[in-house]
C-alpha cells in the first residue's frame, strides 16, 4: 500500500505515519528526516537544504525531489507512506508523473485538516526524540507528554534525550511554513487540491483536532 499524507506543521503527520507504518508494515518516509540524514552526514545536498530549512523556506525543488523519488524507489516492495512532501503544486505534478513513470500505484491520500493558529501552539510544544523523531512528545498534551528523568524531560516512548528545533521556536519561520502550506494557489493546498482532482485516488480528510486515537481511527477505518 502506498499512501501519500497532507496536513499543517504541527497536525500530528508524524505520528499517524508512526500508527499507520506500525499497523500495516510499510516504511514511513518523512521528508524532513531525508533532509536531517544529508545534513548529519554534510553532504551536498543537506548543506543546501539546511540554510533554507532554518529560515524557514521551502526548500527547492532541484534538491528534494532527487531524495525524495529515491527513497521511494527504495520502498516499493515493501509500500510506503510519504509524509511532507509534495509541499507545492509543482511537486504534486512532479511526484504525479514520476510514480507512473516508475509504474508505482498511490493507493490513497490521507489530509489532515487543522485550524492555523491550533497548529502554530503544537509546534511550538513539540519535543523531537534523539533516538527517533516519529516519537511523539509534546509539552502540552497529557497523553504524549514527556517523561522526567534525574531532573529533565526525556522521551515518553525510549528515554531518549529531547531537543527542539530552532524554527520550532521562532514564530516568523512558523508563519511561513504555514503561508506556503495554507496557499491554495501555489503551495501545498494546491497539492492536496491536486490530488483530489484525480481520478481513481480515493482521499480521506480528518479533523487533526480530534485525540490522537479518534484521528488514527478515523484514518484506518477508511483506508482502502
Amino acid at each position: 500500500m502506498n499512501i501519500l499524507t497532507f496536513g499543517p506543521n504541527g497536525s500530528g503527520k508524524g505520528t499517524q505515519g508512526a500508527i499507520i507504518k506500525e499497523k500495516y508494515g510499510i516504511d514511513h518516509i518523512e521528508s524532513g528526516a531525508i533532509f536531517r540524514e544529508h545534513i548529519k552526514g554534510g553532504t551536498d545536498l543537506g548543506k543546501k537544504a539546511k540554510e533554507y530549512i532554518d529560515r524557514g523556506d521551502l526548500v527547492p525543488d532541484e534538491i528534494t525531489i532527487p531524495m525524495v523519488l529515491e527513497t521511494l524507489d527504495k520502498s516499493k516492495e515493501k509500500g510506503w507512506l510519504l509524509d511532507g512532501f509534495p509541499r507545492s503544486l509543482a511537486q504534486a505534478e512532479a511526484l504525479d508523473k514520476a510514480l507512473k513513470e516508475a509504474d508505482m500505484k498511490l493507493d490513497c491520500v490521507v489530509e489532515i485538516v487543522l485550524d492555523r493558529e491550533i497548529a502554530k501552539e503544537r509546534i511550538m510544544g513539540r519535543r523531537l526524540c534523539a533516538n527517533d523523531n516519529n516519537h511523539p512528545n509534546h509539552i502540552a498534551f497529557e497523553a504524549i507528554k514527556p517523561v522526567e528523568k534525574d531532573g529533565k524531560l526525556v522521551c515518553r516512548v525510549c528515554g531518549g534525550e529531547l531537543s527542539t528545533r530552532a524554527d520550532d521556536q521562532d514564530e516568523d519561520a512558523i508563519n511561513k511554513r504555514h503561508n506556503i502550506y495554507y496557499d491554495d494557489n501555489t503551495g501545498t493546498m494546491a497539492a492536496v487540491n491536486y490530488f483530489k482532482n484525480l481520478d481513481g485516488i480515493p482521499v480521506i480528510s480528518v479533523d487533526g483536532s480530534l485525540p490522537i486515537k479518534e484521528v488514527s481511527e478515523s484514518i484506518i477505518k477508511d483506508l482502502p
